[in-house]
């Protein structure tokens, strides 16, 4: 599960996502969270289903490469829905005796899995498509009224940046770990729950200390180039809104007028779904 994870990760390339600017991208996928999460309807899910796809294809990113995003959170979706399957009230839909499952808590698991997906896809396509120096330089401008307010945006900015930045490092690590481990007899998918968090117990203490090694090191370096923070610094690219971004507002938009009248026409035909 660690050497999959590829949260943070930017796959390099020349599409129309990757050439807008970083803070239209993330203003619109936040709008596109709280759609997500509002949105209670099969068709509207189908919808939202296809434009994902449709970003997809239009980064040229590896399906594949995308999927991984997915596998670290799996147990926990797979978790939900058997609670959901099992204690959700409804009409009987297979009755096995010492459990029932109904149709209503088969359409919140497939709900759940479905929203969770296009998600952490979605919000994914952020870090697959911006580096991350130009996710803080976004942050930092998003954020820059509160400068009046003496918070230190730059240095937030460069810290959720940062964080971002080292999970896969942090993940690789980790797995790097458990090969050395398992090369000395250490089992990881061995016994029941308790014994296999037991064994990953050991990997904290290695990891937590690279991680600090990591941490000082990139203090050393940012202290030798001279950083002191935001004030007085240049960037070496400027941020600017360009026709791209119209172009990704124009995309954006057309699928947020198909998904509202595809729920009216449901509405007014008197349909669920």
């Amino acid at each position: 599960m660690i050497k999959n994870m590829t949260l943070g990760q930017y796959v390099s390339g020349n599409t129309l996502l990757h050439r807008a600017d970083p803070r239209t991208k993330i203003i619109l996928t936040m709008v596109l969270m709280v759609y997500f999460v509002i949105i209670d309807s099969f068709i509207q899910f189908a919808i939202g289903t296809i434009f994902t796809v449709i970003v997809l294809a239009g980064t040229k990113v590896h399906i594949g490469y995308v999927i991984k995003s997915i596998r670290p959170i799996f147990f926990i979706m797979v978790v939900t829905g058997i609670i959901n399957l099992v204690t959700t009230k409804g009409n009987t839909a297979i009755d096995l005796g010492f459990v029932r499952i109904t149709y209503e808590g088969i359409e919140i698991t497939l709900k759940m899995f479905i929203r969770l997906s296009i998600i952490i896809i979605n919000s994914s396509m952020i870090t697959y498509t911006t580096t991350p120096i130009t996710v803080t330089d976004a942050i930092e401008s998003l954020l820059g009224g509160l400068k009046r307010f003496r918070v230190p945006v730059h240095e937030v900015a460069m810290m959720m940046s940062l964080s971002i930045r080292f999970i896969p490092i942090l993940a690789e690590e980790a797995d790097k770990l458990m090969k050395a481990q398992a090369s000395r007899g250490a089992e990881f998918d061995q016994g029941g729950i308790i014994n296999r968090v037991k064994n990953y117990i050991p990997l904290l203490v290695p990891l937590l200390t690279g991680a600090f090694r990591r941490a000082e090191e990139l203090a050393m370096a940012m202290e030798a180039r001279c950083y002191r923070g935001g004030e007085g610094r240049t960037r070496l690219k400027q941020l600017k809104y360009t026709k791209e971004d119209i172009k990704v507002l124009i995309i954006f938009l057309l699928f947020i007028i198909c998904a509202i009248v595809a729920k009216l026409l449901c509405n007014s035909n008197n349909l669920y779904f």
